[in-house]
């Protein structure tokens, strides 16, 4: 069973009926003991840093996402689902993450933002998740990223500069585009993390 964890953010039924198409049962819940016990956990995000922060914090969220590291249960981040996994965001001020890889949030050098619509990545070597998927293009929208390498598989892109598309780092994984609004490459890739559980 798929969580996607409700903390006030996020595509939630659009997450939902793309995960449905992997094959597993997928509920939306906020309830702290079906998300932590979960075979995958996915921690969508919309909107900004620290207002996702502030409810991921009202769920237990952040507790749920470093418990289900240490069990060693799949969870994988969406958006600025992806975001608040890291040390460190910077929009509307400094704001503390959930602090899974120790980077900051930080905001894309572009001639437009937000950076919105469908970019290519250039997929991290052994990638499980972009397995089959490698040259397609994804749906971002986003206006911060991290810049950093983190984790074992970074995936980068580049609108205005290159940053952190996605990062696969053992039992948790996220990306900052939308696998559920990138069309058949989108749930490929979910079907890949799925298949991981």
């Amino acid at each position: 069973m798929i969580a996607i964890l409700d903390y006030g953010s996020g595509n939630l039924r659009s997450a939902q009926r793309a995960f449905e198409t992997s094959g597993h049962e997928v509920v939306i819940t906020s309830d702290y003991h079906v998300a932590l016990n979960a075979d995958g956990l996915v921690v969508p995000g919309v909107g900004a840093f620290a207002s996702c922060m502030q409810g991921l914090i009202s769920v237990r969220g952040d507790q749920i996402v470093r418990e289900r590291i240490a069990a060693k249960r799949p969870t994988l981040g969406i958006c600025v689902g992806m975001q608040i996994l890291f040390a460190h965001g910077v929009e509307h001020g400094a704001h503390e993450g959930v602090g899974v890889w120790n980077a900051t949030v930080e905001k894309l050098t572009a001639p437009i933002l937000p950076h919105m619509g469908w970019n290519t990545v250039s997929s991290a070597t052994g990638s499980v998740l972009f397995s089959g998927v490698e040259d397609q293009s994804f749906y971002f929208v986003h206006s911060y990223a991290v810049k950093d390498s983190v984790g074992a598989h970074p995936t980068f892109a580049e609108y205005g500069e290159k940053f952190l598309a996605a990062v696969e780092d053992g039992v948790i994984a996220a990306t900052q585009f939308h696998p559920e609004k990138s069309g058949a490459a989108g749930l490929h890739l979910i079907k890949n993390w799925s298949n991981t559980l």
